[in-house]
């Protein structure tokens, strides 16, 4: 059996939003026919993908395996019209990811030079996207910062560099020359503790009070102004947090704060000689003081 993979978008909007309505909104269509296709697709699978209850929709054990199994299958979808639509244009064009503090202008010009008819494009990235830009064909090639989920990915490392600590300007600790990661152990950490697990580890034997939900962050500069607001703190990178420099936020040092690992990564069944050939070129994006 084929599954229409519009059936398969309109019901991962559903499953994501957990509400007809609000799945109906984002996919700009009428709820009606939302719901017909839903229940299309359940007839198709012959199984129960979501029940309906006063307050939303809830996902059933089928429909969350659908979702987890969906996501990616849509993800190869895109990018295999992404990539076959770049194929047929007259001038190859080559897309990589990057994210904030990382110049990829050496490997860029070098990549260039070797193949001078090519076009290069480059796509910022941030925490979230720097990985699904390869999975949905955004990008042939992403510079990435662990962690991140490596599924399917082939993930070569280029260097590893320092990690600081961003405090608003008058944080108690901001005048110090170094910090270790206990001093920090109840400050509201403005991103996923799984993306700095030596603050995780100690916050949960040192803090005293229960973590604050993190709410939504996009953007580095974002993030800046909640610190520079007193809502928190944040860990960057050397080069990030050097880029970034500001007067009402401080980058400190911190003792027990391993380097972050900075990696090239692409689609591991990808064999475009383009990649092959950046990934050549990728020692060029290496600072001269990593580590």
């Amino acid at each position: 059996m084929d599954v229409d993979l519009r059936k398969l978008r309109y019901f991962v909007a559903v499953a994501e939003e957990l509400h007809f309505g609000r799945a109906a909104e984002r996919l700009h269509i009428a709820q009606p026919a939302l719901t017909r296709q839903v229940r299309a697709l359940e007839g198709e699978l012959g199984v129960r993908l979501l029940r309906r209850d006063r307050r939303g929709s809830v996902l059933t054990d089928a429909g969350a395996q659908l979702l987890d199994e969906a996501r990616p299958l849509l993800a190869a979808s895109a990018a295999m019209v992404r990539r076959v639509t770049a194929a047929a244009a007259e001038r190859p064009t080559f897309t990589i990811g990057f994210m904030p503090g990382i110049t990829v202008t050496p490997a860029v010009r070098a990549l260039t030079a070797k193949h001078p008819a090519l076009s290069v494009r480059l796509l910022r990235t941030g925490w979230n996207d720097q990985v699904e830009v390869l999975r949905d064909g955004r990008a042939d090639v992403s510079i990435v910062r662990l962690p991140a989920d490596q599924s399917g990915l082939h993930v070569q490392p280029l260097f590893a560099e320092p990690r600081l600590a961003v405090l608003p300007a008058d944080h108690r600790l901001a005048g110090k020359s170094a910090v270790t990661v206990g001093d920090l152990a109840d400050d509201h950490l403005l991103q996923d503790p799984d993306a700095v697990p030596e603050w995780r580890d100690v916050a949960r034997e040192l803090r005293t009070g229960e973590r604050a939900e993190v709410p939504p962050i996009d953007s580095v500069e974002e993030k800046l102004e909640l610190v520079a607001a007193g809502a928190g703190i944040c860990v960057l990178p050397l080069s990030t947090a050097a880029f970034y420099t500001r007067r009402d936020v401080v980058a400190v040092p911190v003792d027990g704060l391993g380097p972050g690992q900075v990696c090239l990564a692409w689609t591991a069944t990808r064999r475009s000689p383009l990649i092959r050939d950046f990934a050549d070129l990728a020692d060029s994006l290496v600072p001269p003081d990593a580590g």
